[in-house]
C-alpha cells in the first residue's frame, strides 16, 4: 500500500543484529552453536529483518511447516536438477523446506536466507532494501500458490489462511438483502482512533453504515433511492487468522506519512462469535489464541522488525528473563493472596474498590494514569462523577490513606502497603509464580527464603503458557507472556498479529521433538552438517587455544647476586612446548614430568620473565585444578621448572619487588688492555690512557645484575669493595664539556651512608644506570675530584680518543665475524666533527678504497651489544652525545643528516631482534609520506596500509591516526621502530573536536571591539593563519556583546571524562594565557549550527555518555566562580525590560533548578527571588531567536469556572517551550511597566528581513515552476517488492 515503507532515514535507520565474526589465527571462525534457548535465528542480509520475522512465524506454525514437509521430491523436483534444461524444479518451496530443516535441526546460532532470496530472483542489492512485512506476507503466499500448482500442496495456503467475509445491504423499506462475498488471507484492521482490536472488529463487523439523506441506496426491488443499512460479517473462518494493523497513515494537512504510536490493545485469546454470520457455532470454532506478534520499531521511513513467538511444540528451552532471575525479597502466603483476590467490592467504598483492583493485578501495582480507567471498567462510572465530590481528587485520596497505599517506581505506580511488589520481580509476572510454588520440605522453604539475592537459580520447569521467545534476527531470547503488553503502544509496537484456533491441538509426540514429520533426507543433511560444524569448531578451538610456552629448567641455571643466569650460553636449558590452554595446571605438570624422565622430587612451575639482568620469577602455579586460561597463561609465557625452594643450593627470591636491575659498574682502571673477561662471564669494557707509562687512570665498565630487593650495602659487598669505598650515581643532568682541545668531564652524586640500607628499587635505580665505585685513594688522582656530595671525573687531555670497530656485513658464524672485525683508536676531541672521526677511522683501518657505492656510518653500542642508530656526522662529538674513550662501530650504511631521522620498520608484525629494516626520512615528512617511503623500500603498493608504533612491551601498539601530521609533531625520534600494518586505519577511538572560546566583548576596550558594520545576527569571519587554516569568529547576541573565536582542535578518547576534556582544552596554544584555577571554573557548551545549545554536565561523566561525536563543535567559557550543574538545572539568560522603553537591561545568568518543579510558577518564583519582587508582578516570555519573536509564558493563575476542570500546570522543559541552556527569558515588571509587548526594534527589523526573504523565495519558486524546474528533490524511488516464480501449469 505504501511501497517501500522502510527507506533509510536519519536516526531511523535499519538496525542489524547479525553477529560479526572475529578474525582468529585458526582461519575462518565457524558459526557459533545455538544459545541457551536452543532455537536458531536468521542472519540479516542488511535489510531483511521483515523477511526473517515472517519466516520465523511460518516455521513456528506447525501445521504449515508439516504440510510443506509432506511435499516430496517426486512433486517438487530436486535442487540438483534446477540447471538442467526442461526440468521443472519448484525452487521456492524446496529452498523453504531446506531453510526450515536447518532452523530446526542444525546446531548453529543463525541460518542464512541467501539461497531462499536467490530463488526469489532477488539480486544482492535487494537484501539491503527494506520493505513492508504485510506486503511480503501477501506476495510470499501468492508465490507459494503459483509454485505449488499441480501438487498436493496447491491448496495449502487456502486451507490454512483463507477466509470469507459477506457484505450485506438491507433495504429499510422492503427488506431486500443484497449480499456479496469477499475472500481474505489476512484482515486489515484500523488503528487510528481505535483503542483495541476488539473495538476495531466491532466497527468493521457489528456497526452498520446507514445510507440516508444525500447518500441513499438504489434498491433493485424498489427501483428507487431508499434508506439502507450496510454491514459485514465473517462467514468462513480460517484455521489461522492474520491481523494486519494499519499503523502507518497519511496526514493530508502536512502531506506526509506518520506512524500511529498510540495505545492499541489486543487479547491473547479472542472470541469472534459477535463478528460472525453464524452465531450458533461451537466456541472452539470461533475462539482463537495469539501465537505470534511481528513488531516494528522506528518510524514510517525506517525501522527494524522482530517477532514475539509462542513456541507451541516447546522446541526451545525457555528460561525466565535475566531481570526475573533475582530472588523475591518478600513472599505472601496463599491465604493472604486468596483473601486479597476474593475481596468483595463495596459499591460506595472507594477504598475497598481500589484495594481490590490493585490486589487483582498480577504485578500487585497499577500505573497512576491507568487507575482511573480501571476504576471505570470496574464500577461503570468515573472517579469524578462518583467519588470526587465527597473524597476529592484521586491523588489526594491516595495520599490521605498512606497507611493502605504506597507509591513505587518513582511515584508512577501505586501498590498496597501491606503487599508491595518485589523489586526483583517483573511487574507483569503472574501472581501464581509466588503463591502456588510451595516448597517440598520445610528446610527447602527456609533455604529459599534465606537465599541471598542474585544467587537463586530459576526452576528448570517453565511456567504455564510461558513458552514465548523474542526472535530478533540472529538473537533469540526468552520473554514472558506479559511482555506482549509492552508492544501495545510507542515507536516499538505490534504491527501484525497471528492467531490460531484453540481447537488445533498438537500430538504429544510432536512436543520437544524437532524431527517430527521432517523428511529423512533432511534429517541426514542436518546430521552431516552438524558433524562438519563440530569438526570445524574442534579444529578452530584447538588452534586458537594452543599456547607456546618457554620452559626453563632449573639444572641449567645458577644464581649470581640473587639473579638467575644460565650456566652456559647453549640453549639446552630452554624448551619450547605447545599446550592447550583449556587444560589444567596439573595436566601441564604431568606433561613436563613425562618429558623429563630423570626429574626427581617435587616440581614447581613459576611464571618467569627474561629481563636484561637475567631470568626473574614471579608467581608459582599451585592450583592444579585451574586451567591455563584461568591462570592467565598466554602464548610466549616463560615458566621456570624447579623444586620451588632453591637453585643449586641457593634460595631464589620471587615477586615484582625483587626484579633484578642491570647496572653498569664503573671503576678506575690502570692497564693497556681494551677488553677483559670479568668474573662470572661478564664482559668488561676498559678504557684507559694511551700513554700508559704515565700511570694515568682510565675507566672500566662492566654490566652486573643485582636483585631489586638488595640493599646498596649488599651490592657493595657483592662487588668486593671495602666499607669505606664510595658508591656514586651518574648525575645525568650535569654534563660538563671540556674547553678548547681538552677532554670532557662528568658529574657523579655520592650516595650518603643512609642510602646503604635502602634497596635498589627504593633508590629508583633501573636497567642501564651507571654506578661508580671509588676507593678513598682514588680521589688523590687528577681524574677524580670531590666537592661535597659530587664527584667529578675529568678526562685528561692525553685521553682524547675514540675506538672505532669495523663491522662488515659478512655471512658466517660468530667466530668468522669476530675474526673479520678490525679496531682502531682515533685521536679525538669534544669539538671534532664525527665525519672527521669516520674519515680517520677509514684511514686507520685501511679502507681507503671501499667498493663502488658503499657508504659507511658510525653507530654507538649499548651495554647489551645492540647497535644504536647512526650518529649525525654533521655534529661534533660533544653535540652528538658521544663520550670520549668509548667505542663506535663503523658499519655499512648512510648516516642521517641533522634534519633527518633514522627509523627501523617492519611489515605486518613486531620485528624480531635484528630482523627490522632501516630507512632515513626527513623530520618534516608526514606520516603518509613516511608510509609511502617504507612501502617503496620493500616494493609494496596500494593504499590499504597504515603505520603503528611499538608499545613498551615491544608489541604492535596504537596506530598513527593523523596521517597529515609530521614525524616531528608526533615526537618520533631516531631509532624508533614503526610497523607497516595492512588494512585501512581502524575506526578512531578518539574524538576530534573543534574548540571555540567564548569572549565577552561587553567589558573589552573600544580598540578590541568589532567594527560598527557588524549586524546583530551571527557573522562568520575567516582569516588565514600561519599554517593555512582558517581562524574563525562568530558574533553572538544583539549589539555584539559576545563572540566565539576558534582556538583549535583536540583529539581525546571517548572514554575520557569531561574533566579530562577541560584539562586537554587548556593545553591548546591559544589558551596558554587563559588563567583557570581548576577545571570547575570552565564551562563547556555544545554547539550546533553556530549556536550554543547545551552545557555539558558532570565532571566525571565520560564523553561517550555525553553523546559527543567526532567533529562536534565545543565552546569553552571562563567563569568567575566554580560551577557544577545538575541534570535538571537550566542556565537561562534573563533580561529585565526597561520601563517605558522597547529595550532591555544587559542580560544576566540564572541557574534555575527544575529537578523538583519545572512549571512556570517555579521559574517565576526563582526570578522573583533573584530580583526581590513579587512573583505575581512578573510577566515572562521566551525569545525565539530564529523568528525574532517572543512567546509569552502564561501565569496559570487566572480564575476559571468551578464547573470547568482546572488547567494542569505544564512543564517548561517540554512542549511548547522546551527551555534549554542559554535560552533568553524576557521579564516585565508590571508594577512599573505597563507595556506588555516584548518585541524590540531589532526584533521588528529581523521580522522584516524574514518576510523579505520569504517573499523572494516564493517568487523564485514561482519562476522555477513556470520554467518547469520547480520540482524539489524527493526521496529515492521506492523499490517494489516482487518474487519471481516459474511456470508450472
Amino acid at each position: 500500500m505504501f511501497g517501500s515503507l522502510f527507506e533509510e532515514e536519519e536516526n531511523e535507520g535499519f538496525v542489524s543484529t547479525s553477529a560479526t565474526g572475529r578474525t582468529a589465527k585458526g582461519g575462518e571462525e565457524p558459526p557459533p552453536p545455538r544459545g541457551r534457548s536452543n532455537l536458531c535465528g536468521i542472519k540479516n542480509q542488511g535489510g531483511t529483518c521483515y523477511l526473517n520475522s515472517l519466516l520465523q512465524t511460518l516455521l513456528f506454525t506447525p501445521e504449515f511447516r508439516e504440510e510443506l514437509f509432506n511435499l516430496g521430491p517426486e512433486e517438487l523436483g530436486c535442487l540438483e536438477d534446477k540447471g538442467k534444461p526442461g526440468a521443472k524444479v519448484r525452487v521456492i518451496p524446496l529452498e523453504l523446506q531446506r531453510l526450515f530443516a536447518r532452523l530446526l535441526l542444525v546446531d548453529q546460532q543463525s541460518a542464512s536466507t541467501t539461497d531462499l532470496t536467490d530463488s526469489f530472483g532477488w539480486n544482492s542489492s535487494e537484501g539491503t532494501n527494506q520493505h513492508d512485512v504485510q506486503e511480503l506476507n501477501r506476495i510470499l503466499f501468492s508465490a507459494l500458490e503459483h509454485s505449488l500448482v499441480g501438487t498436493s500442496g496447491s491448496t495449502l495456503i487456502q486451507r490454512l489462511y483463507h477466509g470469507t467475509i459477506v457484505n450485506s445491504i438491507v433495504c429499510k423499506e422492503c427488506g431486500n438483502v443484497s449480499q456479496r462475498k469477499e475472500d481474505f488471507l489476512d484482515l486489515t484492521v484500523c488503528v487510528c482512533g481505535v483503542s483495541s482490536l476488539e473495538e476495531a472488529l466491532w466497527n468493521m463487523f457489528v456497526e452498520e453504515e446507514l445510507f440516508e439523506g444525500n447518500n441513499l441506496y438504489r434498491c433493485a426491488r424498489c427501483s428507487r433511492l431508499v434508506t439502507a443499512a450496510k454491514s459485514a460479517k465473517l462467514k468462513q473462518l480460517p484455521p489461522f487468522m492474520t491481523m494486519s494493523l494499519l499503523r502507518f497513515s497519511f496526514d493530508f494537512a502536512k502531506c506526509e506519512r506518520y506512524k500511529e504510536t498510540g495505545r492499541y490493545a489486543f487479547p491473547l485469546t479472542i472470541n469472534l462469535r459477535p463478528f460472525c454470520e453464524q452465531t450458533d457455532a461451537e466456541d472452539s470454532d470461533v475462539t482463537y489464541e495469539l501465537f505470534s506478534v511481528i513488531i516494528h520499531k522506528g518510524g514510517c521511513y525506517g525501522g527494524h522488525y522482530h517477532v514475539y513467538i509462542r513456541d507451541i511444540d516447546e522446541l526451545g528451552q525457555w528460561e525466565p528473563p535475566e531481570e526475573d532471575c533475582k530472588p523475591k525479597t518478600q513472599k505472601k502466603t496463599k491465604e493472604e493472596v486468596k483473601e486479597s483476590s476474593e475481596q468483595k467490592l463495596q459499591e460506595d467504598d472507594p477504598l475497598s474498590i481500589i484495594t481490590a483492583i490493585i490486589a487483582q493485578e498480577s504485578s500487585k501495582s497499577v500505573l497512576l494514569d491507568q487507575l482511573g480507567q480501571k476504576l471505570m471498567n470496574k464500577t461503570g462510572s468515573s472517579w469524578s462523577k462518583r467519588f470526587r465530590k465527597p473524597y476529592g481528587p484521586i491523588g489526594k485520596f491516595l495520599q490521605s490513606h498512606s497507611d493502605v497505599f504506597i507509591l513505587v517506581c518513582n511515584g508512577t505506580r501505586v501498590a498496597l502497603k501491606a503487599n508491595p511488589p518485589s523489586p526483583a520481580t517483573d511487574a507483569s509476572a503472574p501472581s501464581e509464580q509466588t503463591t502456588n510454588s510451595e516448597p517440598s520440605t520445610a528446610s527447602d522453604g527456609a533455604a529459599s527464603d534465606l537465599q541471598p539475592e542474585g544467587n537463586q537459580r530459576p526452576k528448570p520447569k517453565p511456567e504455564q503458557g510461558s513458552h514465548w521467545f523474542d526472535l530478533n534476527d540472529s538473537t533469540v531470547t526468552s520473554i514472558r507472556e506479559s511482555d506482549i503488553e509492552k508492544q501495545f503502544q510507542g515507536k516499538e509496537s505490534a504491527y501484525m498479529l497471528f492467531y490460531r484456533k484453540t481447537q488445533l491441538r498438537r500430538p504429544s509426540e510432536a512436543l520437544s521433538n524437532p524431527q517430527y514429520k521432517v523428511p529423512s533426507h533432511f534429517i541426514q543433511m542436518a546430521l552431516d552438517e552438524n558433524q562438519r560444524l563440530q569438526q570445524m569448531r574442534e579444529e578452530f578451538d584447538a588452534t586458537n587455544n594452543t599456547v607456546e610456552l618457554h620452559l626453563h629448567l632449573a639444572p641449567f641455571y645458577k644464581t649470581v647476586n640473587g639473579v638467575l643466569q644460565p650456566v652456559s650460553e647453549e640453549p639446552s636449558g630452554s624448551i619450547n612446548l605447545s599446550f592447550d590452554r583449556r587444560k589444567t595446571i596439573g595436566d601441564l605438570r604431568i606433561t613436563i614430568y613425562h618429558m623429563q624422565e630423570f626429574w626427581e622430587g617435587d616440581m614447581a612451575l613459576t611464571v618467569a620473565k627474561s629481563l636484561p639482568a637475567g631470568l626473574h620469577l614471579y608467581n608459582t602455579l599451585t592450583d592444579d585444578s585451574v586451567s591455563l586460561y584461568s591462570a592467565r597463561i598466554h602464548t610466549n609465557t616463560d615458566l621456570f621448572v624447579w623444586n620451588g625452594k632453591e637453585v643449586r643450593g641457593a634460595a631464589v627470591q620471587t615477586g615484582a619487588e625483587w626484579e633484578p636491575v642491570l647496572l653498569t659498574v664503573v671503576r678506575p682502571f690502570l692497564s693497556d688492555g681494551v677488553e677483559h673477561e670479568a668474573q662470572n662471564g661478564v664482559k668488561c669494557e676498559t678504557t684507559d690512557n694511551s700513554n700508559s707509562e704515565n700511570g694515568v687512570a682510565g675507566l672500566k665498565r662492566e654490566a652486573r645484575g643485582f636483585a631489586g630487593g638488595a640493599t646498596l650495602g649488599e651490592v657493595r659487598e657483592a662487588l668486593g669493595e671495602p666499607r669505606e669505598s664510595l658508591l656514586c650515581q651518574e648525575h645525568k643532568r650535569e654534563k660538563v664539556g671540556g674547553s678548547g682541545e681538552g677532554g670532557g668531564s662528568s658529574g657523579w652524586r655520592v650516595f650518603p651512608p643512609d642510602d646503604m640500607q635502602r634497596t635498589l628499587k627504593e633508590l629508583s635505580l633501573k636497567d642501564g644506570d651507571a654506578l661508580l665505585v671509588l676507593e678513598p685513594q682514588s680521589l688523590d688522582s687528577s681524574v677524580f675530584s670531590r666537592n661535597g656530595d659530587v664527584v667529578t671525573v675529568t678526562t685528561p687531555s692525553d685521553c682524547r680518543w675514540l675506538q672505532v670497530e669495523f663491522r662488515p656485513q659478512i655471512k658466517g658464524g660468530e667466530e668468522e665475524q669476530e675474526e673479520q672485525r678490525k679496531k682502531v683508536k682515533v685521536p679525538a676531541t669534544g669539538n671534532m666533527l664525527l665525519c672527521e672521526v669516520k674519515q680517520r677511522a677509514i684511514w686507520g683501518l685501511q679502507l681507503q678504497e671501499p667498493p663502488s657505492g658503499v657508504q659507511y656510518c658510525l653507530r654507538q653500542v649499548d651495554c647489551s651489544g645492540k647497535l644504536l642508530p647512526p650518529v649525525c656526522e654533521e655534529l661534533s662529538v660533544r653535540d652528538a652525545g658521544v663520550r670520549l674513550m668509548t667505542t663506535l662501530s663503523l658499519c655499512p650504511g648512510n648516516a642521517p643528516k641533522e634534519s633527518q631521522l633514522f627509523l627501523h620498520f617492519a611489515v605486518g608484525a613486531a620485528p624480531s631482534a635484528g630482523m627490522e629494516m632501516d630507512i632515513i626520512v626527513e623530520k618534516t615528512f608526514t606520516v603518509k609520506e613516511c608510509l609511502r617511503a617504507m612501502l617503496d623500500a620493500v616494493g609494496l603498493d596500494g593504499t590499504s596500509w597504515h603505520l603503528r608504533r611499538l608499545d613498551w612491551c615491544e608489541e604492535v601498539g596504537e596506530p598513527l591516526m593523523d596521517e597529515d601530521a609530521s614525524l616531528s609533531e608526533l615526537k618520533i625520534s631516531s631509532g624508533e621502530t614503526l610497523v607497516v600494518t595492512e588494512g585501512l586505519l581502524p575506526p578512531k577511538g578518539f574524538l576530534k573536536l573543534s574548540v571555540w572560546l567564548y569572549v565577552d566583548l561587553s567589558g573589552m576596550e573600544a580598540g578590541c571591539k568589532r567594527s560598527e558594520n557588524s549586524t546583530a545576527e551571527q557573522q562568520v569571519q575567516g582569516a588565514e593563519t600561519a599554517d593555512g587554516s582558517c581562524a574563525q569568529s562568530i558574533s553572538l547576541c544583539g549589539k555584539n556583546m559576545a563572540e566565539l573565536q576558534n582556538v583549535g582542535k583536540v583529539e581525546i578518547s571517548d572514554d575520557a571524562t569531561l574533566e579530562d576534556l577541560k584539562t586537554q582544552v587548556l593545553t591548546l596554544p591559544t589558551l596558554q594565557d587563559v588563567c583557570v584555577p581548576v577545571t570547575s571554573f570552565l564551562r563547556v557548551w555544545q554547539m550546533e549550527g553556530g549556536r550554543l545549545t547545551r552545557i555539558l554536565r558532570g565532571q566525571q561523566v565520560t564523553l561517550r555518555k555525553l553523546k559527543l561525536t567526532s567533529g562536534a563543535d565545543l565552546c569553552v567559557q571562563c567563569l568567575l566562580k566554580e560551577e557544577d550543574l545538575g541534570p535538571k538545572q537550566v542556565l537561562l539568560k534573563i533580561k529585565m525590560g526597561v520601563p517605558g522603553e522597547r529595550s532591555y537591561y544587559p542580560p544576566e545568568e540564572l541557574v534555575w533548578d527544575a529537578s523538583h518543579d519545572s512549571t512556570p510558577r517555579s521559574l517565576r518564583t526563582s526570578l522573583a527571588a533573584h530580583y526581590g519582587l513579587s512573583p505575581d508582578s512578573l510577566l515572562l516570555a521566551k525569545h525565539q531567536a530564529d523568528k525574532h519573536a517572543w512567546e509569552e509564558i502564561s501565569n496559570w493563575t487566572q480564575q476559571v469556572s468551578k464547573k470547568k476542570k482546572k488547567k494542569k500546570a505544564e512543564s517548561l522543559l517540554g512542549p511548547p517551550f522546551h527551555l534549554r541552556d542559554g535560552d533568553v527569558i524576557g521579564i516585565k515588571n508590571l508594577l512599573i511597566d505597563n507595556n506588555r509587548d516584548f518585541v524590540t526594534a531589532e526584533d521588528q527589523q529581523g521580522q522584516q528581513r524574514l518576510r523579505e526573504q520569504t517573499e523572494q523565495r516564493r517568487k523564485g519558486e514561482q519562476a522555477a515552476a513556470a520554467n518547469g524546474a520547480g520540482k524539489t528533490k524527493s526521496r529515492k524511488l521506492e523499490a517494489s517488492l516482487s518474487i519471481s516464480v516459474g511456470v508450472f501449469r
